[in-house]
């Protein structure tokens, strides 16, 4: 196990990465601005149980085949990008009107696996964590894929705290603007833009 000063400092560097713009929290300030807070937390539960699926390929040794397998790399690529174009089509046709009507439309559930699919789909955070988490690990402090596990539920929690923070925010901030259905028609193609754009980040993106 890493010894409690390097988990700490691990925990603040990992805050830090997580309030950085990326694919994942603009996703959950996006989908909670549109569906609400509760769905905006299940979002971030599905980014963080992708997470888990990128520490254990870590702490396996998995995610070194798909760092060196250019075909790997692609298919994941290219599946995340597919992804992210769906939601893209489902965010320019979203119908407008009350928050209500709009978070039936979008079950928890579904918004939960929304968030396993855009975080297990895209093969940047698997070779991040391949790059970044064993940097912070001490072979004198016993077995490595444990001290893996460790940093990566560390990383998870700091992931859990900063996504859900801005689950509230972009929740409450999005509720202001449900009360117009010109803001939501603004919102909900602004969402539908910045998911392509992500889609096309995604799909040239290199190892």
């Amino acid at each position: 196990m890493p010894t409690p000063d390097t988990l700490l400092a691990f925990f603040g560097i990992a805050v830090l990465l997580c309030l950085s713009p990326g694919p994942d929290n603009v996703f959950v300030l996006f989908q909670s601005a549109l569906n609400g807070r509760a769905a905006g937390f299940a979002v971030v539960l599905g980014l963080c149980t992708g997470l888990l699926g990128h520490t254990a390929a870590v702490a396996l040794g998995l995610a070194a085949l798909v760092a060196a397998s250019e075909t790997a790399f692609t298919v994941l690529k290219l599946a995340g990008a597919a992804y992210l174009v769906w939601l893209a089509w489902q965010a320019f046709r979203a119908p407008v009107g009350p928050l209500s009507a709009q978070a039936e439309a979008a079950p928890l559930g579904r918004m939960y696996l929304r968030g396993v699919v855009m975080n297990l789909t895209n093969p940047k955070v698997t070779i991040f964590f391949l790059a970044f988490l064993p940097q912070f690990v001490d072979r004198a402090r016993g077995e490595t894929g444990v001290q893996v596990l460790w940093l990566g539920a560390v990383f998870i929690v700091a992931t859990l705290l900063t996504f859900g923070a801005i689950a509230v925010f972009a929740a409450t901030f999005g509720r202001v603007l449900q009360r117009s259905e010109r803001a939501q028609r603004v919102l909900n193609w602004g969402a539908g833009t910045v998911f392509l754009g992500l889609a096309a980040r995604l799909a040239f993106a290199q190892r």
